[in-house]
């Protein structure tokens, strides 16, 4: 049977972020998951694939507390990103290819606690902050564990790639004060079009059809990010106090990423494929290489994932809509050292969102 997943190409997102991954200011940008599975009668050739990725975070968590409070008094931050990947690969056989990824990415985020201070109660003390460019480019090389001519069934995909610091990480805005001043100063972290960091991608991929129309997959995706912060500062163009000096979180941490989907897909005809399945994206507390302080905000997104995919002679379209199930913000190292300095128990808050979109389109070239 053939099921055409290659078609699900997701970016995540977020993520990056730092971006896309967990949707929010858990900074998990859209350098992953690219889910190069390809059916198998895949042969030589180029395929050219772009998807875009977007949503709107606003909703503020502390572990799995959700601070309605923050809503309520118009205190919430509101991020929106939006993602464009433009994904390139080559098909050297009907198991080895290769895949350069070059995201295209546009922020905004909204807040009071930059600019005028939360507890202002003047109109104008909410402002916005903008980065737009080029994110960190990814080339990640894939082969399959199994001689697609002797797996029909199922088979496993490995990826080993490398991520580029080609975003700029360091993107700087206006920040607004009470007293009149504007500082200019580098923007949230959640916002920042790289991190700073050349990273490791490791992927697999799986499918295996239990059924004529019925497939079941897997995806996996860790970035390994071993360079510990990239010295740009936390302090908007202010200084940055004496407390976030002691703990480390004064400068911004290049921190891992990761993803996993799983779910099962079905498809009624030739020409299109419906799935749903269970997705998770994290910033974690610790990295596996290198130091793990300097700011972040770690944490995970445990998503329903429905999806839609639709196939051309030689292209595809896929629509998918992870929609959020649990959203938790972990205590962070700085957050832990803070905890032992002083003796109270410290953890920072995120913004997450309530979906993302994710959109799509490949061809064979």
């Amino acid at each position: 049977m053939k099921v055409f997943l290659s078609a699900i190409i997701c970016l995540t997102l977020s993520a990056t972020s730092s971006k896309l991954f967990s949707q929010g200011c858990v900074a998990v940008r859209g350098s992953g998951g690219s889910c190069m599975l390809q059916n198998e009668t895949q042969s030589k050739g180029w395929q050219f694939a772009t998807s875009s990725r977007y949503f709107r975070s606003y909703k503020h968590f502390r572990g799995k507390h959700e601070e309605k409070n923050r809503v309520e008094e118009n205190t919430e931050v509101i991020n929106h990103q939006f993602t464009l990947d433009l994904l390139v690969s080559r098909n050297f056989n009907n198991r080895f290819s290769i895949a350069a990824g070059f995201p295209v990415i546009s922020n905004t985020r909204s807040s009071k606690y930059e600019h005028y201070g939360n507890s202002s109660s003047d109109p104008n003390a909410r402002h916005t902050t903008k980065a737009f460019g080029m994110g960190d480019l990814r080339v990640t090389g894939y082969y399959w564990l199994i001689d697609p001519k002797k797996s029909h069934k199922g088979n496993i995909q490995a990826g080993l790639g490398i991520k580029l610091p080609t975003g700029d990480y360091k993107v700087m805005d206006h920040f607004y004060k009470s007293d009149g001043s504007i500082l200019l100063g580098p923007v949230d972290q959640s916002i920042q079009l790289g991190d700073g960091g050349t990273g490791f991608i490791t992927e697999l991929n799986a499918f295996y059809n239990p059924g004529m129309k019925t497939s079941i997959y897997a995806n996996f995706f860790y970035l390994i990010n071993p360079r510990e912060h990239n010295g740009v500062s936390t302090a908007r163009g202010g200084t940055s106090s004496t407390s976030s000096i002691q703990n480390g979180s004064d400068v911004m941490s290049v921190p891992d990423q990761y993803m996993i989907r799983a779910g099962l897909s079905y498809s009624p005809g030739h020409k299109s494929t419906l799935s749903i399945g269970l997705r998770e994206e994290c910033i974690p507390v610790r990295d596996l290489v290198g130091g793990s302080n300097g700011f972040r905000r770690p944490g995970y997104i445990i998503s329903l994932e429905p999806s839609f995919a639709f196939h051309f002679k030689r292209s595809s379209a896929f629509i998918s809509v992870p929609v959020a199930l649990v959203r938790n913000r972990t205590q962070s190292v700085p957050d832990k050292i803070r905890t032992d300095l002083t003796g109270n128990y410290t953890q920072g808050d995120a913004a997450f969102a309530d979906y993302l979109i994710s959109a799509g389109f490949s061809i064979k070239l």
